[in-house]
C-alpha cells in the first residue's frame, strides 16, 4: 500500500494534465458555438465597434482558435510545469532535514500530504534510532567505566595475597592454602571482568556469522544443564529438565550454546535461593520451542520491553559483582534470529520466562 501511495502525487498529476489538454479544446470549441448562436439571435448596429470585431473573428476564425487553443495549452503546461518543480523543492528541502532530523514537523503542500506522511514517519524513526544508540552508548560508557573500576579490587587482592605468601614463607600449610583459595577466586573474577571487556569490543566490532551443522538439540541442552550442577549447587539452586530426546536441528552449535548458557547464567543470577529452574523443550509442526523458568522479582513491563537491548542490565546498582555487561541477552536474541528463530520474554507472579522457537529446518 505504502508503494503505491508514493506514485499517486505523479499519477494525479498526468492524469489531470490529460484530462485539461483533452478537454480544454473541446470547451474553446463549444464555447465558441455558444458564442455564434447568441451572435445570430441578435439584431447588431453594423457600424458598431463589437459588431466589426465579431466579423474580424468569424473571418478568421481557423486561426484565432489555433491560437486560443495553443495559448491554453502552453499556460496549461507551463502550470503543470512548474507546480513539479516547486514541490520537488519543497521535497528536497524537507530532505535536507531528514539528514539531522529535530522535533519539528516537516510540512508540505496539502497535494503532498502522503509524502509529508512518509518524511516524518522516516524523521520519528531517525530520531528513535539516535535516541537509542544514544542511549545504548552511555550505558556502554557507564558499564565500561564501573569494571575498569572493579577491575581494581581483585587485582589488588592477587596482589596482596601473593605477596603476604611471597614474603612469609614460613606460614603454616592452612593459611597457605587459604590465601591460595582467595588469590585463585579473585583471579577469576579478574578474569570474568576481562572477557566482559572482550564481549563489549567482540559486539561492536564484529557481525555475527554462523557455521552451521547437523545436531542433536536434546543432548546439546542436556550438556547444558550438566555443565551448570556446580554453579547451582553453590547457589543452593535446583534445575528441573524436561527435554524431548532426539530432536535435531541445523544451527551453528557453539553459537546456539552460548544461547542457553547465557539463558541459564542469567536464571542462576535472579533466582531466589532455594528454589528451583525449570528448563524444557518440545518440538512439533517442525520448530522446536525451549523455556527456562525460575522463580524470582517479577520484572517491570517497562523493563521487560527493553531486556534484550545491548548493554541493559536489570540490576542498575553501580556495582558489576552480579550479573555481566548486559550483552547477554542482546547475543542471544541476534544468535536466534540468525538461526530464523524467536526469542520472547514474560514475566509474572514473581516469575521469570525465557522461550526460544527454532526452526527444525
Amino acid at each position: 500500500m505504502k508503494k503505491n501511495k508514493r506514485s499517486h502525487v505523479a499519477r494525479r498529476a498526468v492524469m489531470w494534465y490529460i484530462i485539461l489538454i483533452i478537454v480544454y479544446p473541446v470547451l474553446i470549441i463549444v464555447a465558441a458555438n455558444f458564442v455564434q448562436l447568441i451572435c445570430v439571435n441578435i439584431s447588431w448596429d453594423h457600424e458598431s465597434g463589437i459588431y466589426r470585431f465579431l466579423i474580424f473573428v468569424r473571418n478568421h476564425i481557423e486561426l484565432i482558435g489555433n491560437i486560443v487553443i495553443l495559448s491554453g495549452w502552453l499556460i496549461i503546461t507551463f502550470v503543470f510545469l512548474i507546480r513539479p518543480l516547486r514541490y520537488i523543492d519543497e521535497i528536497a528541502e524537507a530532505a535536507k532535514k531528514l539528514a539531522a532530523p529535530t522535533d519539528e514537523e516537516i510540512t508540505l503542500s496539502k497535494r503532498l500530504y502522503e509524502i509529508e506522511y512518509e518524511l516524518n514517519s522516516a524523521r520519528e524513526k531517525a530520531l528513535r534510532s539516535a535516541e537509542i544508540a544514544r542511549e545504548a552508548e552511555k550505558r556502554k560508557n557507564d558499564l565500561i567505566v564501573y569494571l575498569a573500576h572493579d577491575l581494581k579490587t581483585p587485582l589488588t587482592s592477587v596482589i596482596g595475597y601473593l605477596t603476604l605468601l611471597r614474603d612469609e614463607p614460613q606460614i603454616s600449610e592452612e593459611f597457605r592454602t587459604r590465601y591460595t583459595g582467595i588469590a585463585l577466586d579473585k583471579a577469576e573474577r579478574l578474569e570474568q571482568l576481562i572477557n566482559e571487556f572482550f564481549d563489549i569490543t567482540r559486539f561492536n566490532l564484529s557481525t555475527i556469522t554462523l557455521e552451521t551443522e547437523r545436531v542433536s538439540l536434546s543432548l546439546m541442552l542436556e550438556q547444558t544443564v550438566s555443565e551448570f550442577m556446580p554453579i547451582l549447587a553453590e547457589k543452593n539452586l535446583a534445575c528441573a529438565a524436561d527435554i524431548q530426546p532426539d530432536i535435531e536441528i541445523l544451527c551453528d552449535p557453539d553459537k546456539l550454546a552460548r544461547v542457553f548458557d547465557n539463558l541459564l547464567r542469567n536464571a542462576v543470577n535472579y533466582s531466589y535461593p532455594n528454589s528451583e529452574i525449570q528448563l524444557s523443550m518440545t518440538a512439533e509442526n517442525g520448530s522446536a520451542a525451549i523455556t527456562v523458568t525460575n522463580r524470582g522479582r517479577t520484572i517491570p513491563k517497562e523493563k521487560l520491553d527493553r531486556i534484550f537491548e545491548q548493554f541493559f542490565r536489570l540490576d542498575t546498582s553501580r556495582s558489576s559483582a552480579s550479573g555481566g555487561a548486559g550483552l547477554g541477552l542482546a547475543i542471544a536474541k541476534e544468535i536466534v534470529e540468525l538461526h530464523g528463530g524467536k526469542i520472547t520474554a514474560e514475566s509474572e507472579n514473581e516469575s521469570v520466562r525465557f522461550t526460544v522457537v527454532l526452526p527444525q529446518n
